[in-house]
């Protein structure tokens, strides 16, 4: 395959990695031992909330290993900024679009990769601006058929309700964020979504900025066979607040290992994301 610009991000991505784990002890990441720790902590727990009142822009690389028949890569990068909105002194907006690009290898012998934009996504959740131990969001959420080849995408459109549920006591973040949507119109000659998304997530937050985590995205396409209806992935990582300048950056990496997958899915995956951050 040639070089495209997907493949450049990839490498970019690749590349502030490889920083972003080099970097220690040094004045970009300097913090102070007292209210220095304790602030980048409470920063790095409102990373791990999906519907905190953090106006966030998050880039997720997706590195999907054994792809297809010929075992390839698939690359997904999301880009998920977050803004919040409050509505009144009760109720907050979260903004939450999904913009996906997409590396696709060939799903089957004879067929050629792809590479362009998928099927963007909006989701909304309304949450109380003062919520107490028990932290939640309800809204719904959109798909819209975007996507820059139909390999890439499903050609309709889709809707269905969000929830997110979380509590935060002492270090832990701890959580689900589940949806489903469901086709509604676009090409009668495409099948029909059906599908939800579940993401449970447990993070425990250490002093300067680091975190463990797990925040496996589980996937049931309804309208596919009980054999390739589930990707069930298993695994965990890290996380680390640093700062450029004055701007923080949220950096984070995780593996996982697919228990379950369709039928071509990936054998595992290595999720690299970094999020610039806009503390009010």
């Amino acid at each position: 395959m040639n070089d495209n610009p997907l493949r450049k991000i990839r490498k970019v991505s690749l590349a502030i990695l490889v920083v972003a784990l080099g970097i220690t002890n040094t004045s970009v990441l300097a913090q102070s031992s007292g209210s220095g720790e304790d602030s980048s902590t409470a920063l790095a727990k409102k990373t791990q909330n999906p519907i905190s009142d953090l106006i966030s822009v998050p880039f997720q690389n997706n590195f999907n290993f054994d792809v297809g028949p010929n075992d390839d890569l698939q690359y997904i990068l999301n880009i998920q900024p977050v803004y919040p909105m409050r509505l009144s002194e009760t109720w907050n907006l979260i903004h939450r679009p999904i913009i996906p690009l997409i590396d696709q290898p060939p799903l089957a012998p004879g067929l050629d990769s792809e590479f362009g934009i998928g099927d963007i996504q909006y989701q909304a959740f309304f949450s109380p601006a003062k919520p107490g131990e028990l932290i939640w969001g309800i809204g719904p959420v959109l798909q819209f058929p975007t996507a820059s080849d139909d390999v890439l995408g499903s050609e309709k459109w889709a809707a269905g309700p969000g929830v997110v549920v979380l509590t935060t006591p002492g270090p832990w973040v701890v959580g689900t964020l589940v949806n489903n949507i469901w086709s509604f119109a676009g090409n009668d000659d495409r099948a029909d979504v059906n599908l939800m998304t579940l993401q449970p997530f447990i993070n425990y937050n250490l002093p300067h900025g680091w975190a463990l985590g797990t925040s496996p995205i589980i996937t049931a396409n309804w309208e596919a066979d009980s054999d390739d209806r589930w990707t069930v992935p298993i695994g965990g990582g890290v996380q680390k607040i640093l700062h450029l300048g004055k701007l923080p950056l949220n950096t984070q990496l995780q593996a996982y290992w697919n228990v379950e997958t369709p039928d071509g899915g990936a054998d595992w995956q290595l999720r690299f994301q970094f999020a610039f951050l806009f503390p009010k």
